[in-house]
């Protein structure tokens, strides 16, 4: 079903800039061997699904040695962050290597499930969750948007291992069918269940923004890294501020999905403009 557009609004559509700047949306292409309804079917009915091997164990090594140089010395400011755990903000201003995950089209493809088009990257970090590091406290991703659930997920989140992820070192922990829940907490009995995701490198887990999940705790003696990039539907306000954190001669090196999740792009009818006009304008110098 199409949706409900006041009398005039579609005019934005087909006038001006928004008809010179196509949107990229659901343009990229998928393997045909891709089972995207079973994948998407078990996104549905337990909130995550994990694309094993997705990315080759070279483009893991890329990704590891582009962002090592780039991560603090020390753990996070808080509990929540990880006082033993390293986090890498801003990625897409310091290194382009991770952007193979973002716009990863089986990726894309269940997001274009999940969202209206035109969705946006909401948040792109590096997290090393070093020996000794405690569990993080459960939570959902999208709880700041407050929004009574149960609801539609507003957001959602890939995890990619440039580890292999354990239960010793600090696999992402979750609740499967919690997606579902009303406003509630977990109580300790689901607390205490919740299931390590538990992959080689180079494998991603996907999951709604209101799955309920936290990181493990790490009782080995390796640090472990991951790559995780966050989007929202069009219309939510975006975790970080690419417009200011992502330089405008960086974004012309992003692809056009890049482009378009960073922010360079309008959710109908004009939703995202800059002085009136579509903000890939902004590129053309």
């Amino acid at each position: 079903m199409a949706p409900l557009m006041l009398d005039g609004l579609d005019d934005y559509a087909n006038t001006g800039n928004p008809r010179k700047y196509h949107s990229t949306a659901g343009s990229q292409p998928v393997p045909d061997d891709t089972p995207v309804d079973r994948l998407w079917a078990q996104l549905e009915t337990d909130g995550y699904v994990i694309l094993e091997r997705l990315f080759d164990e070279q483009t893991v090594q890329e990704m590891r040695q582009a962002v090592l140089p780039w991560m603090a010395p020390r753990g996070g400011r808080n509990p929540f962050e990880g006082l033993a755990t390293r986090r890498l903000y801003a990625v897409i201003a310091k290194t382009l290597a991770c952007n193979p995950l973002v716009e990863h089209p089986i990726i894309l493809a269940l997001l274009d499930r999940l969202f209206e088009p035109n969705y946006l990257l909401s948040q792109l970090q590096v997290i090393d969750i070093l020996p000794g590091e405690t569990e993080q406290a459960l939570h959902f991703d999208d709880s700041f948007y407050s929004l009574p659930r149960p609801r539609p997920a507003l957001g959602a989140a890939t995890i990619m291992a440039l580890d292999d992820f354990t239960p010793e070192n600090g696999a992402t922990r979750i609740i499967p069918a919690s997606h579902l829940w009303a406003d509630r907490l977990p109580t300790a009995e689901e607390a205490a269940s919740a299931v390590p995701v538990v992959m080689p490198a180079g494998s991603v887990v996907l999951f709604t923004g209101t799955l309920w999940h936290g990181g493990g705790g790490n009782r080995s003696a390796a640090s472990r890294l991951a790559l995780t990039a966050q989007y929202c539907a069009p219309w939510c306000r975006q975790q970080e501020n690419f417009s200011l954190s992502v330089p405008r001669d960086v974004v012309l090196q992003c692809s056009e999905h890049i482009r378009r999740m960073l922010g360079y792009s309008i959710h109908a009818p004009f939703m995202g403009m800059v002085d009136g006009m579509h903000p890939k304008r902004l590129l053309e110098g």
